[in-house]
């Protein structure tokens, strides 16, 4: 079956967490280019609502929910109240993360992360995302189903010198992840996670020094850093039928960051200077 770029996500219903900036208010708005209809759903309300009139500007159709990730009564209620208005929920995207500077700088090596930062990143990226599946998952399965997508790192699969908690949280979604497309696969529920690289948006480009930027450029394996629309792209392709054979998958969405061997770097600098590659 093929589909229009218009009518991929015709009919369906996606939730989008931490989509009033960044990452997920780009996926919010390439879903609902496709034609779905999309609940923008973050802690702060008003650039929610932002978002949501950039939708409903360009012809698609939103609403903005405010929820603390912490609170299991606000995803509850985030669930029913998306349920109330559009009827179903067809798509779940976990894209919310803690990840704002001063949690980046409270979250270091494992003998300097304070107590707060950890209980902040495993209680947002990760149990967050639980619940919100734990509450959206009874309301796909009364329609046949559905798609979850979660938002994690390479920082949940490599060793690295800071972010202890972060990456700890990270690698708990992608153990959330094929937990859920285990127990509910067989009901019409997949579940997948994709493991983001170093993109290039608002926050990045203000707070990330130029330098570490570069030192990041040269472990992919592409020209350029990534876009939000790169991720959101994937996105839109898990949350669609034209994904629907992938399942409890982590998938790379990293300009190849993982793929290869730490060393390769300074290889490649040593054979550069030797001008061969003869081992």
């Amino acid at each position: 079956m093929s589909y229009s770029s218009r009518d991929r996500l015709a009919g369906k219903v996606a939730i989008v967490t931490g989509a009033a900036h960044g990452l997920g208010a780009e996926t919010a708005r390439v879903l609902a280019s496709q034609g779905a209809r999309v609940a923008i759903v973050d802690i702060n309300l008003e650039a929610a609502q932002g978002v949501v009139a950039e939708i409903e500007a360009a012809g698609g159709e939103a609403m903005a929910i405010k929820v603390d990730l912490t609170s299991e009564s606000e995803i509850m209620g985030m669930a029913e109240a998306v349920e109330q208005r559009f009827g179903r929920i067809d798509v779940l995207h976990n894209n919310a993360a803690a990840l704002d500077v001063p949690q980046r700088q409270a979250d270091r090596d494992v003998c300097n992360v304070s107590i707060e930062a950890w209980d902040r990143a495993l209680d947002v990226n990760a149990r967050g995302a639980m619940l919100c599946s734990k509450h959206v998952v009874p309301v796909m399965l009364k329609t046949g189903g559905g798609s979850i997508i979660h938002s994690t790192s390479g920082f949940g699969q490599l060793g690295d010198v800071t972010l202890t908690a972060y990456a700890a949280s990270k690698a708990a979604l992608m153990a959330l992840s094929r937990s859920i497309a285990a127990q509910f696969g067989k009901k019409g529920i997949r579940s997948n996670a994709i493991m983001i690289g170093f993109v290039l948006n608002d926050h990045a480009q203000k707070t990330v020094p130029e330098e570490i930027k570069q030192i990041l450029l040269a472990q992919h394996l592409t020209p350029q850093l990534g876009s939000p629309r790169q991720i959101a792209d994937v996105v839109a392709f898990l949350a669609s039928e034209e994904s629907s054979f992938i399942t409890g998958a982590t998938i790379p969405v990293d300009g190849g960051f993982t793929s290869h061997s730490p060393a390769m770097v300074p290889l490649s600098e040593y054979f550069e200077r030797q001008g061969s590659n003869k081992l």
